[in-house]
């Protein structure tokens, strides 16, 4: 078995995920980042991080670590990280197309008595079912024979500065139990907070799953309160608080649900729950109630706008904040999309602005354009994302963007507090 100290890590996969990893590990031993985006590497080579999840100080500090495209520059390394997305397809099913073309990389240069460990976040299996007989069939290898695997989930929080990589608990798991304890032991060297090692492969995957349809469910469970407190004239946020002074009640609140975790893992579990011939219903409710929450508040703010007499058709709207979440410019699996393309089917026509976002990448995901809002334009203003510039700017100068003497702004994050021509969710 590979010993500790004779480690040399490569990260396969250099996104929000396995370039704080990368970083780490590359402030002790030797750690090569890999990526396909020869624009990503040039980038970071240069000491910029187009994510914001790190800074050039903290490149500078991780002396051990180098980036290539090149896998002969990795060939030498014994342990492979893997770190790249998985997202679902237009019909809503696992996408492993990066994961297994990562599994393939890794069975080009993986040798006898190295590890592979995954990070990305799959259903129960998808380790020992789906990747290692990649691995297996490109390198001649079998695992446990030749060479072993771990997976250890990621729980990075995308613009969070405070729960940095070190101070978040690591779950991991192996492959055999010496693989286990080695696996978990690197991760220590690392890991302030410490770690939790899994007694198998398919527990940890499902540990990770779970985190984020937890979040998921407890979200629909507000969204359609608020849905049911709007029909009452109840304000939803002024519910939230009055319950929230209980010590148990937990502090959810309404809003769109996107990102590449929250609303897209409940997909890997459901699917290969149907695979075993079980159909969830709690969690497939909350999915459909959180998707259909982009449609809900267009139809709440044309409705609004009828009966204020205001003509829908051909109107003008500004949605401030296009990536999923505040003060952070990802913009995987924004359901703001959602919102725009319900106002679109209304005959509205919609300006995009949003200070975190990247202005070539919005265009090339979702060809829409970011703009510089223009006081006295516009309809209605919906305030999508809580970013702070958003939060600095007072009601007025929300409101003075639009035209007319009575403006309306529909505040989905309740960034604002209840006031006159202001709609909450």
């Amino acid at each position: 078995m590979l010993k500790l100290d004779d480690v040399r890590i490569a990260i396969i996969g250099l996104g929000y995920v396995g370039l704080p990893l990368a970083v780490e590990f590359g402030k002790s031993r030797p750690t090569v980042g890999f990526d396909i985006n020869v624009h990503r590497i040039d980038a970071l080579k240069s000491g910029q991080d187009s994510t914001l999840e790190v800074e050039a100080d903290e490149l500078a500090e991780a002396g051990f670590l180098s980036f290539t495209i090149d896998l002969n520059d990795i060939a030498s390394c014994n342990v492979y990280i893997v770190t790249v997305p998985t997202p679902i397809d237009r019909h809503k099913q696992p996408d492993l197309t990066a994961l297994l073309k990562a599994s393939e990389t890794v069975g080009k240069v993986i040798s006898p008595g190295d590890i592979v460990i995954y990070e990305s976040t799959v259903y129960p299996g998808a380790t020992e079912d789906d990747c290692i007989p990649v691995v297996e069939r490109v390198s001649g290898l079998a695992m446990n024979r030749d060479f072993h695997a771990g997976y250890s989930p990621e729980r990075i929080n995308p613009g969070d500065k405070t729960h940095r990589l070190p101070m978040i608990k690591k779950v991991t798991s192996g492959s055999t139990p010496e693989a286990a304890a080695l696996i978990d032991a690197l991760y220590g060297s690392i890991i302030t907070a410490g770690t939790h090692l899994a007694p198998s492969i398919r527990v940890a995957e499902a540990a990770k799953v779970i985190e984020n349809i937890q979040r998921d469910v407890n979200i629909a469970l507000i969204n359609e309160l608020a849905m049911i407190f709007n029909r009452f004239g109840i304000d939803t946020l002024d519910v939230l608080e009055a319950a929230g002074t209980k010590w148990n009640f937990l502090p959810f609140r309404p809003g769109l649900v996107g990102g590449h975790c929250i609303g897209v893992d409940p997909y890997y579990l459901t699917h290969k729950a149907q695979e075993a011939d079980y159909y969830p219903e709690v969690v497939l409710a909350g999915r459909r109630i959180n998707d259909g929450m982009g449609e809900y508040i267009v139809t709440r703010l044309v409705r609004e706008m009828i009966h204020r007499d205001m003509v829908v058709k051909g109107a003008k709207v500004l949605v401030m904040g296009l990536t999923f979440k505040e003060n952070c410019p990802d913009l995987r699996n924004t359901r703001v999309v959602d919102v725009l393309s319900a106002l679109e089917e209304y005959g509205v026509e919609t300006q995009v602005c949003d200070p975190w976002a990247d202005p070539a990448l919005a265009r090339e995901e979702y060809g829409l354009d970011i703009v510089e809002p223009k006081p006295g334009t516009y309809d209605a203003v919906i305030v999508a994302v809580g970013h702070r510039e958003f939060r600095a700017m007072s009601l007025d100068t929300i409101k003075a963007l639009c035209r007319g003497t009575t403006p309306l702004v529909y505040d989905i994050k309740s960034v604002f507090e209840r006031s006159e021509n202001v709609v909450r969710l």
